[in-house]
């Protein structure tokens, strides 16, 4: 496994193994690195003949300058993980490096932006598709791996690889979780004991929609009272947002119908806020 610290060296080696005819896998991380985005290393590594992974802390995707401060970095348990699930290349620049001086140039997916987390997070939406935008065309992968668990976020890439004409294919990777349940997330480590058991009842709210949509009920207004009645029952959890809205467009939607259809929670324990989701409709 090589760690290489330059966009042109990256870009350079990613050319070569392009005319190599080599498949690359491309797995963009903040690092922290846990086992859902091991899981999307591993399918990388099926589906690839070489697996690249970023890790680069994007400071255009942080609303708070202390969150981009205070976010876990730990470079080499990250390459040790990765080097145990054969990653070829781990490709870890700096801000000077991606951005460069009197940089000025943003890509924003309007509309899908908007809602949802970009609601409460104004400008986040614009650094991650700025940032993607910057690594696919320095590494121009045939595959792009995106978890689950950030849903906007991969309605976002989708549309923003589609718009801007990125032969990349986006494979979108299930939710890994916890045993209780809870997505797997690095802002699990900052949640005390207490709180991290709790957590667990936004996953339990969403079997509950998932059970009640199995029974029949369609109406939307009913599912997203079933998640907050099920939430609610927690006194250490605060509600952020509960969307029941159209997988591909984020668009609320009165009655579920045959395309896929998103439950979305966003929810606070303390000062940590997590987010969760489950896919209903979802084709096979």
């Amino acid at each position: 496994m090589e760690i290489i610290n330059r966009r042109q060296r990256m870009a350079s080696l990613a050319r070569k193994l392009r005319r190599e005819h080599k498949v690359i896998g491309f797995v963009p991380t903040m690092g922290a690195l846990h086992k859902g985005h091991l899981k999307l290393v591993q399918n990388a590594r099926q589906m690839s003949d070489i697996v690249i992974v970023s890790i680069f802390v994007n400071p255009t995707q942080f609303n708070e300058s202390d969150d981009f401060e205070t976010y876990p970095r730990d470079l080499t348990a990250d390459a040790a993980l990765l080097a145990e699930y054969n990653v070829d290349y781990v490709f870890t620049p700096d801000a000077k490096d991606i951005y460069g001086e009197n940089f000025s140039t943003y890509v924003t997916v309007d509309d899908l932006s908007e809602k949802l987390e970009g609601a409460s997070r104004p400008g986040h939406f614009r650094g991650v598709a700025t940032v993607v935008t910057i690594l696919f065309n320095t590494i121009r992968p045939d595959f792009g791996y995106f978890g689950q668990k950030d849903a906007q976020q991969v309605a976002i890439i989708k549309r923003l690889t589609q718009n801007l004409g990125f032969e990349t294919e986006i494979i979108v990777v299930p939710i890994v979780r916890e045993k209780s349940g809870l997505a797997m997330s690095s802002r699990n480590e900052l949640l005390t004991s207490e709180q991290r058991e709790a957590a667990s009842i936004i996953y339990k709210s969403l079997l509950e929609v998932e059970i009640a949509t199995e029974k029949g009920v369609r109406n939307t207004t009913k599912l997203a009272e079933i998640v907050r009645n099920e939430i609610e029952t927690e006194p250490l959890a605060n509600i952020d947002y509960i969307a029941v809205v159209d997988n591909k467009t984020l668009d609320p939607i009165e009655k579920i119908g045959e395309n896929p259809v998103l439950v979305a929670v966003a929810a606070r324990f303390g000062e940590i806020r997590l987010i969760d989701n489950i896919v209903l409709n979802k084709k096979q």
